[in-house]
């Protein structure tokens, strides 16, 4: 060991007003557990809940003119809500 902190398989990035981004390693599930194939390794999921392929963001936020409340920050990352 290093000392260093192994890299995340995969990172989410709120985007503000956007999607979620998602990057590296990971699996996207139905809420019964079946995997839904992505195909990439770079994926947007929607969080204005408009999308006409959900759970991946088409773009609709922008003509909803969705707004998110604020960015995330450490202190806030991860708390439910």
């Amino acid at each position: 060991m290093t000392g260093q902190p192994e890299p995340a398989a995969a990172t989410i990035t709120p985007y503000p007003d956007g999607p979620l981004v998602v990057r590296g390693d990971f699996a996207v599930t139905t809420p019964d557990g079946r995997r839904i194939d992505v195909r990439r390794r770079t994926i947007a999921l929607c969080r204005c809940g408009k999308s006409a392929i959900t759970p991946f963001c088409d773009g609709t936020h922008k003509a909803l003119g969705f707004r998110t409340d604020s960015d995330p920050g450490p202190e806030t990352a991860g708390e439910a809500n």
